[in-house]
């Protein structure tokens, strides 16, 4: 019987699971991991922990913070749980503080957030930086993260079976933030998140609930670039969101 054969089945899955974790500490920038002081003796203890690992749920690429953001980023590994993955770049996970008590979903990543593995970092993604540093927070003070985690081919719409497969991340990342608020981007993230097919301009500027978190559905950039014109409704939804932290537009006495 070869040496392989006798690899118990258990034993080989966690060596899979400490690739794929190897994997994202690479693509993440680690480029060395220190030993432990004594080795690990194997066996029911270390399969107890992998066993108690929260299920597939998500940190960011870029590396973020708090320990159960890393715990959550590391279950997602090298994703392939839905066919998004096959035309990915990068995945592009989310950003941010780890502790913000304000964060922003989208709908997923395009195309130079592909290249980047970063949420909104092309042109809507300077209206988003502008938009937060308008409501009196810095970008690195809030989290932001899509409703999926790879980009869509052509940026269509992700389909049911991918918001499926990649939800569970998002309200795994929410839950680990908790957040005060939420701000919804769009669309398609505001009727995903809130499971309510009403067309956005008569969703946005209402507070609702998701996962327990106050919710502010409001115009996505990318919208807000081809149409200028809603740039005033978006901006007065964010105030809602400004005097939910005890915040005005500059100019106005608190």
């Amino acid at each position: 019987m070869s040496g392989d054969a006798k690899i118990p089945a258990e034993a080989a899955a966690l060596a899979a699971e400490a690739v794929r974790h190897l994997w994202w500490l690479r693509d993440a920038g680690v480029r060395e991991v220190p030993l432990a002081a004594a080795p690990r003796p194997a066996g029911a203890a270390v399969v107890a922990v992998a066993k108690a690992a929260p299920p597939p749920p998500a940190l960011s690429e870029n590396g973020c913070g708090s320990e159960e953001l890393l715990a959550i980023r590391a279950g997602l590994g090298d994703c392939t749980r839905c066919k998004l993955h096959g035309g990915r770049t990068r995945l592009v996970f989310g950003v941010g503080n780890p502790s913000a008590e304000l964060m922003f979903v989208g709908e997923g990543p395009g195309a130079d957030e592909d290249l980047q593995g970063e949420p909104f970092v092309g042109r809507a993604g300077q209206l988003l930086t502008k938009m937060i540093e308008a409501m009196g927070f810095a970008r690195s003070e809030v989290y932001i993260a899509n409703v999926v985690k790879c980009r869509p081919p052509g940026n269509r719409d992700p389909e049911p079976d991918e918001i499926a497969a990649c939800e569970p991340f998002l309200k795994a990342q929410i839950a680990a933030i908790r957040p005060r608020v939420v701000v919804a981007l769009g669309r398609f993230a505001v009727q995903t998140l809130l499971r309510d097919a009403t067309p956005i301009g008569k969703q946005r500027g209402r507070w609702r609930a998701y996962e327990g978190v106050r919710l502010m559905p409001t115009f996505h950039p990318a919208y807000l670039l081809r149409n200028p014109a809603e740039k005033k409704p978006a901006w007065e939804d964010l105030q809602l969101v400004m005097k939910e932290f005890g915040k005005t537009a500059p100019g106005r006495e608190s």
